[in-house]
């Protein structure tokens, strides 16, 4: 004979026990062995839903617009980017462990075609070094340059000149004459000096523009060039400590950082990153998101697997401190607590 039943549960009290399962279920199922078949499950799941769709039809532009924009200003000068820049910073100067010659980590042929590359512009140094010319500053520099290149040339002739009677007196002689000339006429050409000194300036910039460009253009700058890749390429390929102090390399790095931040940070910036996301939206927009992982090489199977590599981990973490169950319940416990619910559990109490 069957043993009566006991008295119905109320259905606040079902739907509490109800919830501790489900909670329960969902730990089990991110535990143990089961662990990696649910995240490829829902991995797989989510990636086959998402390629049925186009991305302009799963992300909306201008949410992610705004999010690039606010990125742009925020981001480069946070606490978090700067520990990255710091980190970079001491990589860098201190260098791998172990160091390798140049030449193993670049191809030679790589380098002819990037300094073939490089030098065929010549046309555009030229432009831009032409624009050179509307600064006096500028012109000023060059001419103390030629000057200074002037100089060490007579002295180098002079050194030379001495070596051999009588030569190096009569240079001297005749520099010492050419000085006293300018003395006396520096009066009278001083007011001359003063009108001509900006077109003095321009031609010196001009000249030490054309020397640069026709340098550039010159066969044996090739192979200057790839010979210095040569020398260097046989180097091991050590970090900075060896050519700066850490106090100049962060003076710098600081420098570019700060500016960074506040170019970033600029309208101007702000619509370039629109104009990005506008481009990439105009693009891709129309692939699925199975197909923008072909576009960089991104096998989909190896996504799924690295995310099960990377899953027990976080999970593990998670449910070891008790929050993977909170999180849970947080999210269940609303449903059975809603009056549908409960509606529902008090027919089936009956």
């Amino acid at each position: 004979m069957s043993s009566p039943p006991g008295p119905a549960l109320a259905p606040e009290s079902l739907a509490g026990r109800l919830l501790d399962a489900q909670v329960a279920h969902h730990v089990e199922r991110l535990s143990g062995e089961s662990l990696e078949a649910t995240v490829r499950s829902v991995a797989d799941g989510l990636l086959s839903a998402a390629g049925q769709h186009q991305l302009a039809d799963l992300v909306d532009e201008s949410a992610v617009s705004a999010i690039v924009v606010r990125a742009l200003a925020t981001v480069p000068g946070s606490a978090a980017v700067g520990g990255f820049v710091e980190l970079a910073v001491a990589t860098a100067y201190d260098g791998p462990q172990e160091a390798r010659p140049l030449g193993e980590l670049v191809e030679r042929e790589q380098v002819e075609v990037l300094v073939d590359r490089v030098l065929a512009l010549s046309p555009v140094l030229e432009r831009a070094l032409e624009r050179l010319t509307d600064s006096p500053l500028v012109g000023t520099a060059a001419s103390r340059f030629m000057g200074r290149i002037v100089g060490e040339v007579v002295q180098a002739n002079q050194a030379v000149a001495d070596k051999v009677p009588g030569l190096g007196s009569l240079m001297s002689l005749g520099a010492s004459a050419a000085s006293k000339m300018m003395g006396a006429a520096d009066k009278q050409l001083e007011g001359l000096l003063g009108e001509t000194v900006g077109k003095g300036g321009t031609f010196a910039v001009r000249r030490l523009n054309r020397i640069l460009v026709e340098t550039v253009r010159d066969p044996m700058t090739r192979e200057a060039l790839l010979q210095v890749w040569d020398l260097a390429a046989a180097e091991p390929a050590g970090g900075l400590d060896r050519r700066v102090t850490r106090e100049e390399l962060d003076g710098v790095v600081d420098a570019v950082h700060d500016l960074a931040v506040t170019a970033l940070a600029s309208e101007q910036v702000a619509h370039l990153g629109e104009s990005v996301v506008a481009g990439f939206f105009e693009r891709f927009g129309g692939y699925t998101p199975t197909e923008l992982l072909d576009e960089p090489d991104l096998d989909r199977d190896e996504l799924v697997a690295d995310l099960v590599r990377i899953a027990p981990t976080a999970v593990a973490a998670l449910r070891e401190s008790g929050d993977l169950e909170r999180i849970l319940r947080d999210q269940l416990a609303p449903f059975y607590s809603s009056p549908r619910a409960t509606e529902l559990l008090g027919g089936a109490g009956r």
